[in-house]
């Protein structure tokens, strides 16, 4: 802000002398540093096929498209249907939200790299405002992680958390 008043003051002063305006330089923009990628997904689990065709169809990218299949490795539903997703970049000063839906939505920050590979991480899992699950983990890009979430009408809402490949 004082550097735009300097300017604007410095273009009138020249202005009165019968000069033109000095150019304005814009400030550099330094962007924060980042470690990682991920992909975030909110997933609604459920043994109801009407429940499950009702639900919102999200495309999800190919690279993720075997999450369901994965999913149903886990845990015991029939149906899995991804409702939300979100890419972020896992800052390494700064805390990173992956928000899939409005309501739903993890905090991520970076506690640098793993030994052997993938990202060493503090997650806290948010519901509105209240913090439903926090831990840390390591993220390895053929490794998702799954949070378990709240239960929501005829099934379960589950977080998905995928370390993005190349990274």
């Amino acid at each position: 802000m004082k550097h735009l008043a300097l300017v604007t003051l410095l273009s009138a002063a020249a202005c009165l002398h019968g000069q033109e305006p000095p150019p304005v330089q814009p400030l550099p923009v330094k962007k924060p540093a980042t470690d990682a990628k991920v992909w975030g997904a909110l997933v609604f689990a459920t043994n109801d096929d009407a429940e499950a065709a009702a639900m919102p169809k999200v495309d999800v990218p190919a690279e993720f498209a075997d999450i369901p299949a994965r999913l149903g490795k886990v845990f015991e539903w029939k149906r899995y249907e991804v409702i939300g997703q979100h890419l972020q970049d896992v800052f390494r000063e700064y805390e990173s939200w992956v928000v899939p839906t409005k309501d739903l939505f993890l905090k991520v920050d970076s506690k640098g790299p793993a030994e052997g590979g993938g990202m060493n991480l503090h997650l806290q899992f948010w519901r509105d405002q209240q913090v439903l699950v926090k831990t840390d983990a390591v993220l390895k890009a053929e490794s998702p992680l799954f949070i378990a979430g709240p239960k929501w009408r005829q099934g379960r809402l589950l977080f998905v958390l995928v370390l993005q490949k190349g990274r």
